[in-house]
């Protein structure tokens, strides 16, 4: 127990300024989330729709992120300082390319929208949304690259305090454009999406003067770019990546099935998922920091250190979801009036959130799994076991709650609770035979 104690104190003095960091970036969204909804409801369900195409694009920045964190930890821990820039240079220059393209197919795949039964009134405002997130996730990716890299050598706080300078300009962004406050035009929807631009650009901007200030191994420029190490990267970013758009794409795919029922249903979705993945970011942050120390220890060799690693941050995990779980089934309905005085709307959402408080529990323990995993580079089972919790599980499960028998929503949402349940549990009993395996061949 003292030696779980021991190594939990570690994992949160590395999680902390991860997750604060991770729910920073969050925020961006809430905020939009909850001005937009003063707004009105019609505006919100065009967020939660834009919304759900830009996760999903978005993934493919976090996924080429989680690679080189893998691999910059994995350096540090053997004490490799050309590892550590090689990964980072490569990682930053093609995460711009990546950028550059998912630009371009944001843009490109707005004419997709008319075809997937949404409400007319919502696809009318969506594009003056769309015109400035398109381009703010270009510098988005880059962004998180830079994230990982101090976070994989142990320096996240000044990464930290820049992200919360851009949550903090955000909100203040948000309130003059959308409002019209403090003599700026009133720009409504448009205006939430040229806030998060220049939050994400400016953001930018100051982690790359940060890492050339603070980060002598962390070269950006005068770097050769080499196939082997690009190989490397795309042969653990790709399976991550499927992993999360599975993830991902299961609650998008999801959202454009609510989205066929209605305004009112897509914006309970959107509260409740808005609410969902910020609590998110807490066994996420505490995920990125046990992938990194698992890193570090299996660069040095330590495989008895990785097992009291995991076992300490899971039994973490399920306490502090435990206590979310609390939460929302005891205050849906004072969270939902954050959002919203609708009655039937804060009805609808009181709902969702006492499915959300449930499935916490599970999305924590596997997203927990997930992480060590990956700091073993055991990505391809994995993605197997995603495929199977979020689709042949979360999606067929939830379209026959959701139109078949009627359930709606909430049907929708138990499916996905039902597959992470699955995919908790596979993940989880994978994770113990491979530490069993690894402990026995030393």
């Amino acid at each position: 127990m003292n030696t779980l104690l021991h190594e939990n104190k570690h994992t949160l003095k590395l999680a902390f300024p991860i997750i604060v960091s991770n729910l920073g970036q969050m925020l961006l969204g809430l905020t939009d989330t909850v001005m937009i909804g003063r707004v009105g409801t019609v505006e919100l369900a065009a967020v939660a729709l834009m919304n759900t195409l830009v996760h999903l694009f978005m993934v493919l920045g976090i996924g080429w992120a989680i690679a080189v964190s893998i691999q910059v930890s994995h350096a540090h821990g053997s004490s490799h300082a050309t590892g550590k820039r090689i990964a980072l240079a490569h990682g930053f220059i093609l995460s711009i390319l990546l950028g550059i393209v998912v630009w371009i197919g944001m843009k490109c795949s707005m004419p997709l929208f008319s075809h997937l039964k949404q409400p007319v009134d919502v696809l009318q405002v969506m594009p003056e949304y769309l015109f400035w997130i398109a381009p703010s996730i270009a510098f988005m990716m880059p962004t998180m690259v830079l994230k990982s890299y101090a976070e994989a050598v142990n320096r996240p706080w000044g990464v930290f305090a820049i992200q919360l300078a851009g949550v903090a300009l955000n909100v203040l962004l948000n309130a003059a454009l959308i409002f019209g406050m403090w003599g700026f035009p009133e720009m409504g929807l448009a205006g939430a999406g040229l806030a998060t631009f220049i939050s994400r650009v400016l953001t930018l901007l100051g982690l790359i003067c940060y890492l050339h200030g603070y980060f002598p191994d962390a070269r950006l420029t005068g770097n050769r770019l080499y196939w082997k190490e690009c190989k490397t990267l795309m042969i653990l970013a790709t399976p991550i990546t499927s992993q999360m758009l599975m993830e991902f794409g299961a609650f998008a795919t999801s959202a454009i099935f609510i989205g066929q029922l209605g305004s009112l249903p897509m914006a309970a979705h959107q509260i409740a998922l808005t609410c969902a993945a910020t609590t998110y970011m807490i066994p996420m942050g505490i995920s990125n920091a046990v992938g990194i120390r698992v890193g570090h220890s299996l660069g040095s060799g330590s495989i008895t250190r990785c097992r009291h690693i995991v076992m300490g941050a899971q039994s973490l995990t399920l306490f502090i979801m435990g206590l979310f779980a609390i939460f929302y089934l005891t205050l849906g309905e004072h969270i939902a009036r954050v959002f919203s005085h609708e009655p039937d709307l804060i009805a609808l959402t009181v709902s969702l959130l006492s499915i959300t408080g449930i499935f916490q529990l599970f999305d924590g323990v596997q997203i927990v799994s997930v992480g060590a995993l990956r700091a073993m580079k055991d990505v391809a089972v994995p993605t197997a076991f995603c495929f199977i919790g979020y689709w042949l599980v979360a999606i067929p499960l939830g379209y026959g709650l959701g139109f078949g028998l009627k359930r709606g929503v909430t049907g929708f949402w138990m499916g996905l609770a039902a597959g992470l349940l699955m995919a908790a549990c596979l993940m989880s009993v994978r994770l113990a035979l491979l530490l069993r395996r690894n402990q026995r061949t030393l």
